[in-house]
């Protein structure tokens, strides 16, 4: 059994890294079946400039062309927070059935979503929901875990960042 709260810290580390490169505090890493880290990607939105670049898309994407789908299906992926919509799906394309995340988008809307122009309801829709709606291909979900820990790189963040 992976010890997820290892695993977790680690996406949480990439999320600082992400933020110390001048990215959005996003981390996310693959994680095979005997527990050892195969990939890890942190989001790189801003320097790329591409509203794209999530940790867990960038990390899905390199995954993909390294991996087969089968062996993708026996991974898990961490992410520092909960995978939005977007990712969500890149995550269920890429045929990966498992996800644990730390900080959960409901507790992340806040810390965010004050003054800047970005719509609420992009983190309104779960990835359990989007996860739900992929009848005959279950995903497990463990999460939120580590929420004080996973907030930390958000901290001050967002109202530099949104110019709040």
């Amino acid at each position: 059994m992976p010890d997820h709260e290892r695993l977790l810290r680690r996406a949480i580390e990439l999320s600082a890294s992400a933020r110390a490169h001048g990215n959005d505090p996003f981390g996310a890493l693959l994680v095979d079946a005997g527990g050892n880290i195969v990939m890890e990607a942190e989001n790189t939105a801003i320097v790329d400039r591409t509203v794209t670049s999530h940790a867990e898309t960038n990390l899905v994407r390199d995954a993909s062309k390294s991996f087969s789908r089968e062996e993708l299906g026996k991974m898990t992926l961490y992410a520092s927070c909960e995978p939005c919509a977007m990712c969500a799906g890149a995550i269920f394309f890429a045929g990966i059935r498992s996800v644990v995340y730390g900080l959960s988008g409901e507790t992340l809307t806040p810390m965010w979503v004050t003054k800047s122009d970005v719509p609420a309801a992009l983190l309104d829709l779960s990835c359990r929901e989007v996860f739900a709606h992929c009848e005959g291909h279950p995903t497990n979900v463990i999460g939120p875990m580590l929420e004080e820990e996973a907030a930390v790189p958000h901290e001050d963040f967002w109202p530099q960042r949104l110019g709040a």
